[in-house]
């Protein structure tokens, strides 16, 4: 069985780290500074194990040690943002994090893939590639599957449509500039525009933006995790060859969508090596420039890092 590394017991950790076992896709080891958290959470949820059918083994540790030889690893280690705060404002706390995680997990798990969930999302990938020296297919940022899930559970909410007849796609930085592909998004076959109106379209797109800051004002303390740990698992999916199909997911751009030397997200193909192909599709010229915009938003965050 393959051995996934989760990186922080945090919720977004620890459900990740769930639905692995849950759905018997590897062993799972969590790790975290703090002790006893992971050993605790990774227990309970192997104790679970046998109600799900399952036969993953779950460990927990505060040791690298423990996690080598892993084929994937997911970073999710970090502060969490509180009411008020964007994902950038995390820039500088969370780097540091990232490249302490990062350097321990190419030390011991040199041939793994990296999916990178922390946020600022974007920039963490990139500060990842940069700290572990992979190359750029290996290190993956988890965000357009997300912001693109909740784009769909809002246009259901609006429609009625069941959520597997909604096709849409979120490109972009997972941030306030998100690309919503409104052109490519449908309803039962039938484009977005011949179902609801443009004001109705907008407003679900600027509930989609703030999608995360939403939930973490109704928190109060703490950020979203269930939908986050599902968009990874769902990328893991692909990785490990369960699922097929175009996932938009943050990669390292070398002039695709006239984008080069940055992280964004963009439809990719993933497989057993991570990326297995960036596709690039039509977009509007409003869309190109929404993309490209978001893109360098990205690259401005990442100049402020001196990498």
């Amino acid at each position: 069985m393959k051995k996934i590394t989760v990186v922080g017991a945090g919720n977004v950790g620890t459900t990740t780290a769930q639905l692995i076992a849950e759905r018997a896709l590897a062993d799972v080891v969590l790790i975290d500074v703090l002790e006893g958290i992971p050993q605790g959470k990774a227990l309970d949820i192997f104790e679970a194990c046998p109600l799900w059918h399952s036969d993953a083994q779950v460990t927990g540790t505060n040791d690298y040690a423990d996690t080598a030889g892993s084929d994937i690893a997911v970073i999710t280690a970090g502060l969490a943002r509180k009411p008020g705060m964007s994902r950038d404002d995390l820039l500088h706390a969370n780097t540091a994090i990232m490249k302490t995680v990062a350097r321990n997990i190419a030390d011991v798990s040199p041939d793994c893939i990296i999916l990178v969930v922390t946020n600022p999302m974007d920039p963490m990938a990139q500060v990842a590639r940069e700290v572990t020296g992979f190359p750029h297919r290996r290190v993956i940022g988890m965000g357009g599957v997300l912001d693109t899930a909740r784009m769909r559970s809002f246009i259901s909410l609006r429609t009625g449509a069941h959520p597997k007849d909604i096709h849409a796609m979120v490109l972009g930085g997972h941030g306030d500039l998100m690309v919503p592909m409104t052109s490519l998004t449908t309803v039962r076959g039938e484009n977005i525009s011949d179902v609801i109106t443009q004001s109705e379209m907008e407003q679900i797109i600027q509930r989609t933006k703030n999608g995360g800051a939403e939930i973490v004002g109704l928190l109060k303390s703490g950020s979203a995790y269930y939908a986050p740990a599902a968009s990874t698992v769902e990328m893991i999916e692909s990785i490990l060859g369960i699922k097929t199909g175009t996932l938009p997911c943050s990669v390292y751009l070398n002039g695709q969508y006239g984008i080069d030397g940055v992280y964004t997200g963009v439809p990719v193909t993933l497989g057993p090596e991570g990326l297995k192909e960036i596709i690039e599709i039509d977009l509007t010229n409003e869309e190109l420039s929404a993309l490209r915009a978001s893109a360098e938003a990205v690259r401005e965050l990442v100049g402020k890092l001196n990498l």
